[in-house]
């Protein structure tokens, strides 16, 4: 009886244990079909303003330059300013000593009174014949005419040596160098007693109460706009502080050696803190006009065949060729044939080939 009993309970435990492990089984199975499941994290593509901050070399320049030559050859007779020095506009800078245009122009100022007063005699002696002329057989008119051709000729006459003396005039202003504009004198090439000549350099002014920050902006980023038609930047003598300039003008050309736009922007340099010539780092805050997309970097794939996207439609693996734009710090902007809420792979591979299927799960950092 005893052993009957034992052989019924062992047998009911054999029949429990097969129970068991057949639903251990079906739970491994169910989770290894899980675990096949081909799940790829996705995110949903979205448009934004796309905007990247650049930084680019610039140079500071005066905002007027002028190289002040000798008009006429002569010596130097004095030098009125040294480098350094602030001018006003019209400011007498430089005297220049030629004894010929002196002489010239006396010449031509004694030429000039004697061609005026022969006029004045002509003229009189036809205003007077003219009107003896009005008496009926008083004068022939023959010399009316004769009177009136010469009294013609002395004005011509004087007209020309009151223009030629004129010009000798103004050739004696040519020997004063003059401020063209208020500034500060940045070189000076002359002395007293150098013979000089219209090729001769003799002084440099600047304007550097503004100051134009020039900036050469690479071919890719001209179609852009800045944030703010300010911008910042830093020199190498103050570099903890940062200085802002403004957009002020555009060459709206392409330098075909450097392939750049040149941009420059004014700076007010009333207080005289930076030197015209010194050369800076300048913060662009630029954004495209159109909006556009921007995906993480691992979302693109590359190989030495292209640039592509992987796009899961209807868990379907599709590829979609890129190419790329700024690489800002939320990831790359993209272009190609794409729209607003695709989906695509987080993580970009050339592992999933065309067609095969994915379930996916989105991410919402993008």
């Amino acid at each position: 009886m005893i052993m009957r009993s034992f052989f019924i309970i062992s047998c009911i435990g054999i029949v429990t244990l097969c129970a068991c492990n057949s639903h251990n089984n079906d739970a491994q199975n169910n989770n290894s079909s899980a675990t096949l499941q081909d799940t790829a994290q996705v995110f949903i593509l979205r448009s934004s303003k796309v905007q990247k901050s650049v930084e680019f070399p610039a140079q500071l320049l005066p905002y007027l330059n002028a190289n002040l030559y000798a008009k006429v050859q002569g010596f130097v007779k004095v030098i009125k300013v040294d480098i350094g020095d602030h001018v006003k506009k019209g400011q007498t800078l430089a005297i220049v000593e030629a004894p010929e245009v002196n002489t010239k122009t006396e010449e031509f100022e004694s030429a000039l009174q004697s061609a005026h007063s022969k006029f004045l005699t002509s003229l009189d002696n036809w205003q007077r014949i003219e009107k003896a002329a009005q008496t009926p057989n008083t004068v022939a008119p023959v010399n009316l005419e004769q009177e009136h051709n010469r009294m013609m000729a002395d004005s011509a006459a004087y007209l020309s040596a009151k223009s030629l003396a004129r010009s000798y005039q103004q050739l004696g202003n040519y020997l004063i160098i003059k401020a063209p504009f208020d500034g500060v004198i940045t070189n000076r090439k002359a002395d007293p007693g150098d013979l000089v000549n219209s090729n001769t350099l003799m002084l440099n002014e600047q304007d550097i109460n503004m100051l134009r920050l020039r900036v050469q902006v690479p071919e890719e980023f001209v179609a852009t706009k800045l944030i703010s038609d300010k911008i910042g930047f830093q020199v190498d003598a103050y570099p903890s502080q940062m200085m802002y300039a403004k957009l002020a003008r555009k060459n709206n050309t392409i330098d075909p050696t450097t392939l750049t736009e040149l941009w420059e922007f004014d700076y007010d340099n009333k207080s005289n803190l930076l030197r015209a010539g010194d050369f800076a780092h300048a913060e662009l805050e630029v954004h495209r006009i159109d909006s556009g997309f921007v995906v993480p970097f691992s979302a693109v794939v590359t190989n030495q065949e292209n640039k592509f996207v992987v796009l899961v439609k209807e868990n379907k693996i599709t590829w979609v060729n890129v190419h790329q734009g700024f690489s800002t710090d939320n990831g790359m902007e993209v272009f190609g044939d794409l729209k607003k809420g695709d989906t695509l792979l987080m993580k970009g591979t050339d592992e999933r080939a065309q067609g095969t299927t994915a379930y996916w799960k989105v991410i919402n950092q993008y």
